[in-house]
């Protein structure tokens, strides 16, 4: 993993169903699937869809209560 900063890696879960799970670039997972996928390719775009969200998904701030701006 070390050539790449991020990757989703995509496998085959004991059900027979495909999940994604993004490691960072130090190794640790970071986010998963959280649900099977029948089709790899849903499975695929799922990961993508999460990719492209979570780079502008705004930031909720727990303990204020407030949104963050950055």
């Amino acid at each position: 993993m070390s050539d790449h900063p991020k990757q989703f890696v995509v496998y085959k879960d004991a059900a027979g169903e495909f999940r994604w799970t993004l490691f960072a670039a130090n190794a640790k997972r970071i986010a998963d699937s959280a649900e099977g996928y029948k089709n790899k390719a849903d499975c695929k775009h799922g990961a993508r869809l999460v990719a492209g969200i979570a780079s502008n998904a705004p930031v909720f701030n727990g303990d204020t209560q407030k949104w963050e701006d950055d």
